[in-house]
């Protein structure tokens, strides 16, 4: 397993780690709120569900034309990302719901994008939580194929355009993960990590199987066996909704740590970074847009990363209110606070980064 030591630069930061982490849970204690979710967050999450599992009823159960049939998995797609942002993700942390085995439940609608839990848990709550924009440690910087997205990544010819084809490959993300899911979770096995999250590999191996048969039975099974629309129809549609919910995912998690203005740290030749691990994510994280209430709806306060980053376990419905927390503390210290007012300047910002990305030369490592 790779591992990494964070070291305080200076006196401060260990302070401020003490002094964000009693605002923040001193504004819980006091307002008498739990850091889970509420009402809010189970209306959201009923939203969610119905935008992926109505439109897919009315596919099975009604002959529509493929006009309608193109936008009910297009608001599928959308209904599936949904989920992935505001149900399994705060699940998978442990957030949404003060009960383990209601976290762990939800948790498993990871398997409605196709995709398995222990990886994500592994590939996010591990490695990306713990070593953000941090190359060859945080694997949602990987650079692969004709995507570079890491200062110290080998630069390639293939690269030169990557604002502009980079989008197209963030909608074949979950598509992707569909088959990567195998051999990703070899890597773990090899690695370690599936030992440490005290699991079986071979039992991982088969409920994997297993749970993918199922999801290709339901997504394409049935539809290919209660409509009228002919094989090639289907695995169209099915193309198209994951596409959406890429495109989605993809373009929000990035809006978040590949723009302007954030680090990509490089660990000194004793394998060190140079900060307090709290200051390293502040360093490497960026909120955006975060006066956009609807944005902040759907995306499950993705566009509040660094609260999350600060505060994992705090579910997405709180972020909203104790960012001025953060903020604040933060600017008392001296520590800088990445915003991108508008989803748009979000955007544009990381089209610009993917643009220097693709034509700026490999930073080489220490």
């Amino acid at each position: 397993m790779k591992s990494l030591k964070f070291a305080p630069g200076d006196q401060l930061q260990p302070q401020f780690a003490v002094a964000v982490r009693k605002n923040v849970y001193d504004y819980f204690t006091t307002n008498g709120i739990s850091p889970k979710g509420n009402v809010a967050l189970y209306l959201q999450s009923l939203v969610m569900f119905s935008a992926l599992i109505i439109p897919f009823i009315i596919l099975l159960v009604y002959p529509v034309s493929l006009g309608m049939g193109l936008m009910l998995v297009i608001l599928m797609g959308i209904g599936t990302a949904g989920i992935g942002m505001c149900v399994m993700h705060d699940a998978a942390h442990g957030s949404y719901s003060k009960h383990e085995w209601i976290n762990t439940l939800l948790a498993g609608t990871m398997y409605v994008l196709g995709s398995n839990v222990l990886n994500w848990k592994i590939q996010h709550n591990v490695l990306h939580h713990t070593f953000t924009n941090i190359n060859d440690y945080d694997q949602d910087i990987a650079s692969r194929g004709p995507i570079r997205l890491s200062d110290h990544a080998p630069l390639k010819k293939m690269h030169r355009y990557q604002h502009i084809h980079a989008f197209f490959f963030y909608g074949l993300m979950t598509m992707f993960k569909l088959a990567r899911d195998f051999t990703q979770l070899l890597e773990y096995n090899r690695s370690g990590y599936t030992q440490q999250q005290k699991l079986n590999p071979t039992k991982e191996y088969v409920r994997m199987l297993v749970v993918k048969v199922i999801y290709f039975l339901v997504m394409i099974g049935l539809p290919m066996l209660l409509t009228p629309f002919t094989w090639w129809q289907v695995l169209l549609g099915f193309a198209i909704m994951h596409f959406v919910t890429g495109l989605i995912l993809g373009t929000v998690f990035q809006m978040a740590h590949v723009v302007e203005g954030v680090d990509q740290p490089v660990p000194t030749s004793e394998g060190i970074i140079e900060n307090d691990w709290i200051v390293h994510e502040l360093q490497t994280t960026c909120n955006f847009a975060m006066n956009n209430l609807f944005l902040n709806w759907y995306v499950g306060g993705l566009n509040f990363q660094i609260e999350h980053h600060l505060f994992p376990h705090v579910c997405h419905i709180h972020y909203r209110k104790i960012a001025p927390i953060v903020r604040e503390t933060a600017l008392a210290y001296g520590l800088p606070y990445h915003v991108k007012p508008t989803f748009r300047d979000a955007l544009r910002s990381h089209v610009k980064r993917l643009k220097a990305l693709g034509r700026t030369p490999m930073v080489q490592m220490a």
